[in-house]
């Protein structure tokens, strides 16, 4: 259900599940995004809001806008550190699942991935429009979600993420020379250089 979306709407997507996994809220997100300098992309609630809301998934969306491109490697980077500053507990949720499934049983019977799904189905529910999916169909989909995320809290999860944001978005638009340092056009001064030679 990831594969085939828009950018925005994939990076929507993981940042419901770090929601629902770990309980991120947009002041942790409004925090951590001064703190890596991209205040100029989300200044407040409402800039977080808005940048969300350009998800063509999203109910009450706020219009056609596209997400401009440092617009989208800064939620890109800001997911990342939010996978690495809650990997152990994306860990946990894996492993968990890993168990259920070497004995034959379904997540939900674990108490921990039960509360995790059940979160995410509720955030999908409440903020997607024309909500078609079932509920096996939203409990696969918060998994997949999950595995996105472990593969962010890795060293190398800015690259990895955003290579497969890339691979996933149709039509692919954005070449994938983006997620390469050079060339890179150098950012107004108040805006921080996205994806450095060394990973964040």
């Amino acid at each position: 259900m990831v594969s085939s979306l828009p950018i925005k709407a994939q990076i929507d997507l993981i940042l419901l599940s770090l929601e629902a996994v770990a309980q991120v809220g947009s002041a942790e997100i409004l925090t951590l995004a001064e703190a890596m300098g991209f205040k100029a992309y989300l200044p407040n609630r409402v800039g977080l809001w808005r940048l969300r809301q350009l998800s063509p998934l999203r109910r009450g969306r706020t219009g056609g806008r596209k997400l401009d491109m440092d617009e989208a490697r800064a939620l890109a980077l800001i997911c990342t550190r939010l996978a690495q500053q809650h990997r152990q507990t994306i860990r946990a949720a894996i492993e968990r699942w890993q168990q259920q499934t070497s004995q034959g049983c379904p997540p939900h019977l674990d108490p921990l991935l039960r509360d995790y799904i059940h979160r995410f189905t509720s955030l999908y529910q409440e903020r997607i429009a024309n909500n078609s999916s079932d509920g096996t169909g939203l409990a696969q989909l918060a998994l997949d979600l999950l595995v996105d995320l472990l593969f962010s809290s890795t060293p190398q999860g800015a690259r990895r993420l955003w290579v497969t944001l890339l691979e996933r978005t149709t039509p692919v638009t954005p070449s994938l020379s983006l997620v390469e340092p050079e060339p890179v056009p150098t950012p107004a001064p108040e805006l921080p250089i996205l994806f450095p030679h060394s990973d964040v």
